[in-house]
């Protein structure tokens, strides 16, 4: 088994795009270095930053964040099970937060607009004379009880 695997490889390999793996590669996140014939190469311990990349993406944390946890994992080291667990456990507390405002969106988004009013800022229901306006911006019930205990 090779080694070192090219940008094609390892684009096929990961699932990532190669212009994204450039992207990423000037972000910092992976690096690769060149051949003689001026061909990048990438080292195979690639292969699991880009799954950790990935998957922190997909449970939607910037892109800044994920570069601040894999900055502790040196390049050219493949990340471990310990070093995913130091990085998950600084992700915990953003991603309970997550969890309770999207739990909160799936539960209660019919009721903004299940009475056929179609009014966030009038609603006789929930917002009635505009009332949660005196609260703050934004999606001010949503935010309510125990997810605002979630550090932001």
């Amino acid at each position: 088994m090779a080694r070192e695997l090219s940008v094609g490889q390892v684009a096929q390999r990961s699932g990532v795009a190669v212009s994204a793996l450039h992207f990423y590669e000037r972000k910092g996140l992976i690096a690769s270095h060149r051949t003689a014939g001026n061909q990048r190469r990438y080292d195979r311990d690639v292969l699991r930053r880009l799954a950790i990349i990935r998957i922190a993406q997909e449970l939607g944390l910037p892109l800044a964040e994920i570069a601040e946890a894999l900055a502790k994992v040196p390049m050219g080291h493949s990340p471990s099970a310990e070093d995913w667990r130091r990085m998950s456990a600084s992700w915990h507390d953003r991603l309970d937060r997550r969890i309770v405002l999207l739990t909160r969106l799936r539960d209660e988004l019919n009721g903004c607009i299940g009475c056929g009013c179609l009014s966030t800022a009038s609603c006789p229901l929930f917002n009635p004379d505009d009332s949660l306006a005196e609260e703050g911006a934004g999606a001010r019930r949503l935010l309510r009880a125990g997810a605002d205990s979630y550090q932001s």
